[in-house]
């Protein structure tokens, strides 16, 4: 397999995690990080997908990124190759300030989502194995990890709906001025509409795609969205009137979500249900494997659909993947990737889980925060 069209070449950590330092030059599509538990495979894969907007794959406060003891702010720093030549991507601590700053090509990003515009990332880490039997949160922050890769501004809408919503829960715990609660549903209407509508439309996107199947050895999921009212209106012809609809429920109800001390209906509640096509059986009831292997199947739907929809085919970081797929669905997995003609990062403790992985490969020897090549 040639290289990507877009791919990171270089990858610089500073008082990162478990890394006082580390640096990575790559001219290969696929990077395997090999080692122990805890040598610090996680970290760096965590590192790069703080190339994209969002928190990272284990959804952490920024201020714990930092490595224990560190005399300075932690830092990531990378070189991107695209179709339209190099680009620096850099991120890290804001000291003073809450978020994180990103720098492209030596400048202050306007905003984080800007990333974006040069790379698009997806990932899969073990704490995401429980995804069809956890709670609906779990699914739902998948959910919307995903619509984030295809719409970034969904990541504005969803923060955007929670502060609002936690505005409100206050105005109605201090029995505030009625207009004022009234005028916080507005704004939390807006982003409600925005983002049920960018979960609904990405969903039935992505069941198209994943419906028409990778390989025989990932069974297709059917996806389907929980209405947002219990009483199973879910057919909204547009974003005014699924507003208005949320506008009048919250307001006939501030007494229930007064006394329940949270705002019980809304995208915040909705669940997305997951079933496995072919069994048509809930994923929640098949086995670990098919579990494994449906999620697998989505993600390389999800990355199919973004190339589809971006033109940028995202980079794929794949934490512990192979450990648990028997040898012929780690081939099958190894050709879906080959397929997709994006740079993928492995982790995996053994190196023998990844025989019969072609192409350029750069492998990678992870202990203790260093890196042998």
């Amino acid at each position: 397999m040639s290289k990507p069209a877009r791919y990171i070449s270089r990858l610089r950590l500073t008082d990162f995690r478990s890394y006082t330092s580390a640096a990575l030059d790559i001219e290969a599509a696929n990077v395997v990080l090999t080692g122990a538990n805890g040598a610090g495979k996680t970290n760096l894969i965590e590192a790069v997908s703080l190339l994209s907007p969002g928190r990272g794959l284990r959804g952490v406060a920024f201020e714990s990124l930092a490595r224990i003891g560190a005399p300075g702010p932690w830092a990531v720093a990378s070189t991107l190759q695209t179709p339209g030549g190099e680009v620096d991507l850099g991120t890290g601590a804001n000291p003073g300030k809450s978020g994180r700053r990103v720098r492209i090509n030596g400048a202050n990003a306007t905003a984080v989502e800007d990333l974006a515009g040069f790379v698009r990332l997806l990932w899969l880490t073990p704490a995401m194995d429980g995804l069809f039997t956890g709670a609906a949160g779990d699914r739902r922050r998948f959910l919307d990890r995903l619509v984030m890769t295809l719409i970034p501004d969904h990541a504005l809408s969803v923060s955007g709906f929670e502060k609002s919503m936690r505005q409100r829960n206050r105005l109605l715990e201090d029995n505030a001025d009625p207009h004022w609660i009234g005028a916080v549903e507005v704004q939390m209407a807006d982003f409600a509409a925005a983002m049920h509508f960018a979960r609904a439309d990405s969903l039935a996107h992505l069941q198209q795609l994943a419906s028409l199947g990778v390989s025989s050895a990932f069974p297709t999921a059917n996806l389907a969205l929980d209405p947002v009212f219990a009483d199973g209106r879910g057919e909204f012809n547009s974003s005014s009137a699924l507003e208005f609809a949320l506008m009048e429920h919250w307001r006939q109800n501030r007494g229930l979500d007064r006394a329940a001390k949270r705002t019980l209906v809304g995208p915040h509640r909705v669940d997305m249900q997951v079933t496995h096509l072919q069994k048509s059986m809930p994923a929640k009831l098949c086995s670990t494997g098919e579990q494994k292997a449906l999620l697998i199947g989505l993600i390389l739907a999800h990355a199919r659909l973004v190339s589809n929809m971006t033109g940028i085919t995202p980079v794929l970081l794949l934490d512990e993947v192979a450990a648990h797929l028997d040898p012929d669905r780690r081939i099958a997995l190894f050709d879906a990737l080959a397929d997709l003609q994006t740079q993928v990062w492995m982790t995996g403790t053994d190196p023998m889980l990844f025989e019969g992985l072609e192409g350029d490969t750069l492998k990678v020897r992870v202990e203790e925060g260093r890196l042998l090549v």
